[in-house]
């Protein structure tokens, strides 16, 4: 039986400008794991109030980052494939869950090099609706129809990883040495309150419960931001850090409910007031460098912080093709190859909300 993998990750427009820009936002914002409103009024909010106005901001911060070869997600990712083939020798294609290259011609692919048995892995450390939890909803929806006869596996979240943690703090580590800053801070993407809510298949533990991060809990397997804090937690652990030393931040947030807090934004504006005027910001939620980092951390979180009184921020590259983190990617590869691990039925992947 011939094994191949398939990395996912999110997509990014074909080119920065507007119309590229708009058609890549109504195919991921329409996505309800995504906006989790029901379709007409997702629709109505996408195509009168999102759209008009985001769709050619977006396409001038995408210009700011884009590279010779395109997409800088898009390019490190197959950059990533490629680092992997030279590890694990097999059949190894790349989808992305929005724009293209696509998940369906990522399985064709595969199949069509003989492929049976295939390991997908989402590119993201942690669980969430809007990222994890969406990418293993298509790549199962398309293997049923691209790739029927195709046994499929998935690596499951992997942010505690040893390996994964300890690639992590090999990239952060020669930045901090540098730079000395006053504050780490581990910038996520953010997530409305009410994803967590919705990912929580006991419907009472996330945000019910006082410290539900902190104390033993099966809603874990699905809790973003327990995820993210324990991510955070185990690289301060290896470099020796008090809790004075580090923070968490997340990013990104979309319309006016309530994320998750604090803001990293907000934080970036306040930080030289506390006398903390050398950061360095670190990306965790993101293996590959992308508009999100590069844009927001890197060229607006840095305006924000410089206008505030900062003295300096140092962004600290994503794992991209880092040799320890393909190493971890290939020993997880390599240990699906010799023990299989099973399929999760799509009740017990997507939650039995």
């Amino acid at each position: 039986m011939r094994d191949g993998v398939l990395l996912v990750n999110l997509g990014s427009p074909d080119a920065p400008a507007t119309p590229e820009v708009r058609r890549y936002l109504a195919e991921f914002l329409d996505d309800p794991r995504v906006i989790d409103l029901p379709a007409p009024l997702r629709r109505l909010l996408l195509y009168l109030f999102i759209l008009p106005f985001r769709s050619a901001r977006s396409a001038e911060a995408y210009r700011k980052i884009w590279a010779e070869r395109g997409s800088p997600l898009i390019h490190l990712t197959e950059d990533l494939a490629d680092a992997l083939r030279e590890r694990v020798r097999v059949p190894m294609a790349v989808g992305m869950r929005f724009g293209s290259p696509s998940i369906e011609q990522a399985l064709s692919a595969l199949v069509g090099q003989g492929v049976q048995r295939v390991l997908f892995v989402p590119l993201y450390p942690h669980y969430a609706m809007s990222s994890y939890e969406t990418v293993v909803a298509r790549v199962l929806e398309a293997a049923a129809e691209r790739a029927p006869g195709v046994d499929l596996h998935v690596l499951p979240p992997f942010y505690d990883a040893p390996g994964y943690l300890d690639a992590l703090w090999g990239t952060l580590r020669p930045v901090v040495q540098a730079e000395e800053p006053d504050l780490v801070l581990f910038s996520y993407h953010g997530i409305p309150e009410r994803h967590l809510r919705r990912s929580d298949a006991s419907g009472c533990w996330c945000l019910q419960v006082q410290g539900c991060c902190d104390k033993p809990s099966p809603a874990h397997g699905t809790c973003y931001r327990h995820q993210v804090l324990a991510t955070a937690r185990g690289v301060a652990e290896r470099a020796g850090w008090d809790a004075d030393h580090w923070a968490v931040g997340f990013q990104s947030r979309l319309g006016r409910q309530p994320w998750l807090r604090p803001y990293t934004d907000l934080l970036l504006a306040d930080l030289p007031a506390r006398g903390l005027r050398r950061v360095v910001v670190v990306c965790p939620s993101f293996v590959s460098d992308c508009l999100e980092t590069l844009e927001e951390i890197g060229i607006r979180g840095r305006e924000t912080f410089r206008e505030a009184g900062g003295e300096k921020l140092a962004l600290v590259p994503c794992l991209n093709t880092d040799p320890a983190f393909v190493g971890f990617l290939a020993g997880q590869i390599t240990a699906w190859r010799e023990a299989a691990w099973p399929v999760p039925t799509a009740g017990d992947l997507l939650g039995a909300r």
